[in-house]
């Protein structure tokens, strides 16, 4: 090979360790990021299972119905970062429309809270209906009572921290999340058992401790936005009470697809939940330790997927279709990549990451454990297709594109997943692996259609992200 080839090879392979080196670099930062908040909420729980078995029943009960509302308002302002991203690719210096759309989320986010504040005021009564044990929906309704009010200042923190995203910043946002899970610990143990000084409040305590700490992380982002050279230059919180009806409804269009779409998952893995509760005690309690590691895991992919969201919004915005090609496959493979090894370690090993939960040596439990390692191994194939549809919907959603995975989301988790986990758990009688079988196989055509889409992406018409004809042909 002569010299110049060499040197051609080397042009043709330096874009893609270009996209490597800046995927890794803000999918990390997003990734620990995803680790500190899951560590806020299992925080609460673990605190309020010091006071009694009845308490830790009463917090996940209320975080449980808090967190199915926050979610939709998560997957609502993180419209932000592609609409960010698509308008830095289009003008890197822009400044006036990254600033009405951040403002925009932030409206968006006191739109979604009032009505969820309005419901969560009713907690008891909703999980009366829903047939909870009176004494632990009272319980609960003192926590929500408290935690309810920490949606709008964590939804807040959530726009801040996709702005920054979107500025392939993502480091600072880290900084305030882990900032969080210290003050979250501190002020839930003082207000639940009466340290520093306050008052003892049980689990209203809690509450209102998350609240504090989301309020927290929000001014320090605020503080983040209003103080850094590179982000106060946005004027962020200019003008915040002036009207942008257009700008607002354009928020709306992007983002409630994804956050029905992303309610649409949560929700059939809480419907799992309870079709386990119909099979046995051991079924749940085994389910709960296979899901736990399963969701560890997959922060991952979650932040590999808010990462593409933000690299092909860029493409996207410069209308570059070589760059929206190499900006979609590398977080994929990435992604799907690491969630094969985790894949291998299921298989490899189930007892020990068992062993996290149980103590394998208890005759008492040996069920559970022999059941969750007959879901570790369909966990395993689970993890790939988790992997590969999270990372596939923030592709697309770099591409502006949310209403049809909307609709594939409604057909892969519910009309595929759930229907499938009831035939094979109960007509075909094969129990709690049935329902594992199906919620893998729901994952799995969510994963196929995405990526179907992605890959029919220029006949469909997705790529027009810049100006009109300004679509710079792949190479």
């Amino acid at each position: 090979m002569t010299a110049r080839e060499l040197d051609r090879t080397g042009e043709t392979h330096r874009p893609w360790l270009t996209e490597i080196r800046a995927t890794i670099l803000l999918s990390v930062p997003l990734i620990l990021t995803n680790l500190a908040q899951t560590v806020i909420t299992a925080t609460d729980v673990v605190i309020l299972g010091w006071v009694g078995a009845d308490h830790l029943a009463a917090v996940a009960l209320a975080t449980n119905l808090y967190f199915a509302f926050l979610i939709f308002g998560i997957g609502l302002v993180s419209a932000v970062a592609p609409i960010v991203a698509r308008e830095r690719g289009r003008n890197r210096h822009s400044v006036r429309e990254v600033r009405r759309t951040v403002r925009q989320g932030l409206w968006a986010a006191v739109a979604i809270s009032i009505p969820f504040w309005i419901v969560l005021w009713h907690t008891e009564e909703l999980l009366l209906w829903l047939g909870q044990e009176p004494e632990l929906a009272r319980l609960a309704a003192a926590n929500m009572r408290g935690l309810q009010w920490a949606m709008l200042p964590f939804l807040w923190y959530n726009v801040l921290r996709s702005f920054i995203a979107a500025l392939e910043r993502p480091f600072l946002s880290l900084v305030v999340g882990l900032f969080g899970v210290v003050f979250n610990a501190l002020i839930v143990w003082a207000l639940v058992f009466g340290h520093f000084g306050l008052p003892a409040l049980d689990m209203f305590g809690a509450g209102i401790g998350s609240t504090l700490s989301a309020s927290m992380m929000f001014l320090g982002m605020a503080l983040v936005c209003t103080l850094d050279r590179q982000f106060r230059r946005y004027h962020v919180f200019g003008r915040f009470w002036r009207a942008d009806w257009v700008r607002f409804r354009a928020l709306w269009r992007l983002g409630l697809p994804m956050a029905v779409a992303i309610a649409l998952e949560v929700t059939v893995f809480n419907a799992a939940v309870f079709l386990m509760g119909l099979i046995s005690a051991s079924a749940v309690a085994a389910h709960a330790i296979a899901i736990q590691i399963a969701s560890l895991c997959f922060m991952v992919p979650l932040g590999f997927a808010q990462a593409v969201t933000v690299r092909v919004g860029i493409a996207y915005g410069a209308g570059d279709a070589a760059a929206i090609r190499r900006a979609g496959w590398t977080p994929f493979i990435l992604g799907v990549g690491f969630m094969g090894c985790t894949a291998l370690m299921m298989f490899a090993m189930p007892t020990t990451l068992i062993g996290v939960f149980l103590d394998a040596t208890d005759p008492r439990n040996a069920e559970v454990i022999a059941l969750a390692v007959s879901f570790l191994g369909i966990a395993a194939l689970f993890q790939v297709f988790d992997g590969a549809q999270a990372i596939a919907g923030g592709m697309l959603r770099g591409l502006h594109d949310t209403r049809v995975p909307m609709i594939y989301a409604a057909i892969g988790f519910w009309g595929v997943g759930l229907s499938l986990s009831v035939l094979l758990g109960f007509w075909a009688k094969m129990g709690g692996i049935g329902i594992w079988i199906g919620l893998a196989t729901g994952l799995a055509a969510v994963s196929v259609m995405l990526l179907a889409r992605w890959l029919r992406r220029e006949r469909l018409g997705l790529m027009r992200g810049g100006e009109p004809g300004a679509l710079i042909p792949a190479h």
